[in-house]
């Protein structure tokens, strides 16, 4: 009886311990308090009928990607990210611009490494199919900008989806050690697979909702599931 009691209470604790390791939380996005904004400005807004956060680029230069709005108080190493992201170019925005708007993750405390997956909303209906092959895209900030992984391993960390302009889309990403899948609208298949995230198992820090040169975006319904 007693080898049955002390094999059921480890049972229970393993249990709850691996309950609280993949516990869901929801990150409220109705204040502006639990951001730290990073070249962008930051404000609460009802969006297309959903409370959400407006995230809007002030950074100067096309090329500069440490633009995001940082979570206060939360480190994130592996798990799940889920959200809802809206996002267009700014009436001021050069003509490049698509509405880049995504999740910056493993944000190191000085914000000089981190990776990062987004959305060109503008080219998933482009009549240009070069440009749509360019809907999503991973960076990992700061050796390998877009430009780099295009130039020397082109298609391998872009890929097409349907997007609209402005409307509200539905994103998951999985991350796990060095690999990360990226899923949207809720497909059951990735869109976008990453094998070889550039930092590499033991990057860990910030999650931040991130956008592009020139962009107006908006972000709702975020919940982070972390795993071992």
């Amino acid at each position: 009886m007693t080898n049955r009691l002390f094999l059921f209470t480890a049972f229970l604790l393993f249990a709850a311990s691996l309950s609280h390791a993949q516990k869901d939380q929801r990150i409220s996005l109705t204040s502006t308090a639990a951001l730290a904004p990073v070249n962008v400005r930051v404000a609460t807004d009802t969006y297309l009928g959903k409370q959400a956060m407006r995230v809007v680029d002030t950074a100067r230069g096309i090329t500069s990607e440490v633009k995001y709005a940082k979570i206060k108080d939360l480190r994130f190493s592996n798990g799940v990210i889920e959200l809802e992201v809206a996002g267009k170019p700014l009436g001021t925005a050069i003509q490049t611009a698509r509405g880049f708007v995504g999740i910056a993750f493993r944000i190191n405390d000085d914000n000089s490494r981190f990776e990062c997956i987004y959305l060109r909303p503008t080219n998933g209906r482009a009549d240009d199919q070069v440009r749509r092959n360019h809907s999503v895209q991973y960076v990992s900030y700061p050796d390998y900008p877009w430009e780099r992984s295009r130039k020397e391993t082109p298609e391998k960390y872009e890929s097409y989806v349907d997007l609209v302009t402005g409307e509200w889309t539905k994103v998951r990403i999985e991350v796990q050690g060095d690999k990360a899948r990226l899923y949207v609208h809720g497909a059951a298949q990735p869109t976008l697979i990453i094998n070889d995230l550039k930092h590499g198992v033991s990057q860990e820090g910030a999650i931040g909702l991130w956008v592009g040169s020139g962009t107006d975006a908006h972000f709702t319904n975020l919940t982070v599931t972390k795993q071992p």
